[in-house]
């Protein structure tokens, strides 16, 4: 008989990390204790978040299904998972994707929200044919992102901009090799008795967001609000080793 959606064990997916190696409830202990990353996540940028209170909002769901999923290793986990991801993306890109990058036969953001929700609807529903592919697919995505984020650099001359899109590329490239790793090399991490990289995943993609969510802030201010000159800052200091990038906003001055 076909297994229980729910059950243990039902998913598509199994993570290189032994399963209940160190407790009898969670399948998958190290991912699923990493996966309150995006909790902390969001408790560091509160700032960031009162902007992108969306994509907050997305962000905490996706920390939450994570969680789940390697807690149980269940088909509806990995469905949620993954799925939670899509619809951050989808959110994100509705609200904030430059209209000066619409396709031409988009006229309006109106508009813009229909294709997205259309072709999100579309994927979700793709979603239960292969589930196993959907963490290829999302992974892509963040080449368009990237790109997109080049293009602009490219038009701008600040170089706290620049140092900040360079060290979320940093923190994306650990990240994408951990999660590569995990999934390509497992049998050569259980030979050495470390299986532990998509854990790592988790805190390193976290790490990445940290210092993309200013710049989506800081490249929409200039587009949508462009007589406030947004600002770039690390609080504590910038000299900290640990800190957390914010955006601050220059009020124009009145003119009698």
């Amino acid at each position: 008989t076909m297994p229980s959606i729910f059950s243990y064990q039902s998913a598509e997916v199994d993570w290189c990390e032994s399963n209940f190696e160190r407790s009898t409830v969670i399948a998958e202990y190290y991912n699923t204790v990493n996966g309150t990353t995006l909790f902390s996540f969001l408790l560091l940028a509160p700032l960031n978040f009162l902007v992108l209170e969306g994509a907050g909002l997305s962000l905490l769901l996706a920390g939450i299904f994570s969680m789940y999923f390697h807690m149980t290793l269940s088909y509806v986990g990995q469905l949620l998972d993954e799925l939670s991801i899509l619809w951050t993306l989808a959110v994100a890109y509705s609200f904030w994707y430059p209209k000066v990058y619409f396709p031409s036969f988009i006229k309006s953001r109106k508009h813009f929200f229909w294709l997205s929700g259309v072709t999100t609807v579309i994927s979700t529903l793709m979603s239960f044919i292969k589930p196993a592919f959907n963490a290829y697919v999302l992974n892509c995505i963040a080449f368009h992102l990237l790109y997109l984020t080049w293009r602009e650099l490219k038009k701008c001359n600040d170089k706290r901009v620049h140092r900040m899109a360079a060290v979320m590329v940093v923190w994306w490239v650990l990240a994408i090799s951990s999660w590569i790793s995990d999934r390509w090399l497992c049998g050569l991490w259980q030979a050495i008795n470390f299986p532990y990289f998509h854990s790592f995943w988790h805190v390193l993609i976290a790490m990445s967001l940290l210092y993309c969510c200013p710049l989506v802030i800081y490249f929409d201010v200039n587009y949508e609000m462009p007589s406030f000159k947004p600002k770039l800052g690390y609080w504590p200091s910038d000299s900290w080793p640990v800190v957390v990038p914010y955006v601050t906003l220059e009020q124009p001055h009145k003119q009698c």
